[in-house]
């Protein structure tokens, strides 16, 4: 399970840096909604995948990447939070780039630590 998680968060990435790129675009043209909606629901499926796969035995003890896990879903959490405020800002207004900033490497550093979780466990 562990593997599915960090496969639909580096997909989400791929798509949340593609969102990235479309935002510091010069011209004012906003990506497709559904493009976000689908980072989004990726992001949130692979968060819920890794929240399932955490609830059995411990991995990666004797290795010493044992609470990884749970430091990746804790950091991912979060980051799903700022992508919250993110979509709830869009609705107003144009979101700022320092909150997208914040969200990327937020994901960005969950995604890092569940992949040394993953592949060392």
């Amino acid at each position: 399970m562990l593997l599915f998680s960090f496969a639909f968060l580096l997909i989400a990435g791929l798509f949340g840096g593609v969102l990235a790129a479309l935002h510091l675009r010069t011209e004012a043209v906003p990506p497709k909604a559904a493009f976000g909606v689908l980072h989004g629901l990726l992001g949130t499926v692979g968060l819920a995948v890794l929240l399932l796969a955490l609830r059995g035995p411990p991995h990666g003890l004797a290795m010493g990447v044992g609470s990884f896990g749970r430091v990746a879903a804790s950091i991912l959490a979060v980051a799903l939070l700022a992508g919250l405020v993110i979509v709830a800002r869009y609705f107003r207004r144009r979101p700022p780039g320092l909150l997208i900033g914040i969200h990327a490497t937020l994901a960005i550093s969950g995604i890092v630590i569940l992949a040394a979780y993953t592949f060392m466990s």
